[in-house]
């Protein structure tokens, strides 16, 4: 994946991410990835409590993850978040990898969308602002 918008964290997997296999759960990656969709939005200046100020709130409705091989304690990782489509929608692609040998051990996607804070209302198009913050919109 490369795109325009992008950017990397890196963390290790604690103990308490564990499941019973000794691997990390599955429900542990879609914290990695929200680390990693934080990093991407302030990539942008557009982050959570920014969106909010400029009226809108903009909640994930669709999350889809594949899971390629298992992360395990302590190994070190790389999440990497792109921003995939951004005229309708917030679409942001994943790749979760181990960080010595860079192999894929996870893929997801993440689709969020514009809620109007004022009227509760979905839009169907993203805001100005938005993309006024990618440089989309003089």
């Amino acid at each position: 994946m490369k795109t325009e918008f992008s950017a990397e964290v890196r963390l290790t997997p604690a103990f308490h991410d564990l499941d019973p296999m000794d691997v990390v759960w599955h429900g542990h990656y879609l914290k990695y990835l929200e680390l990693a969709r934080c990093a991407l939005l302030q990539s942008f200046d557009y982050d959570y409590p920014q969106m909010r100020d400029s009226g809108y709130a903009w909640p994930v409705v669709d999350m889809r993850t594949k899971y390629v091989r298992p992360a395990r304690y302590g190994q070190a990782l790389v999440v990497r978040a792109e921003l995939l489509e951004y005229e309708h929608r917030l679409r942001i692609g994943y790749e979760v990898r181990d960080a010595a040998s860079g192999e894929v051990l996870t893929r997801a996607t993440s689709v969020q969308v514009a809620v109007d804070l004022a009227s509760g209302e979905m839009c169907f198009v993203s805001p100005p602002v938005l993309l006024q913050r990618l440089g989309k919109v003089p």
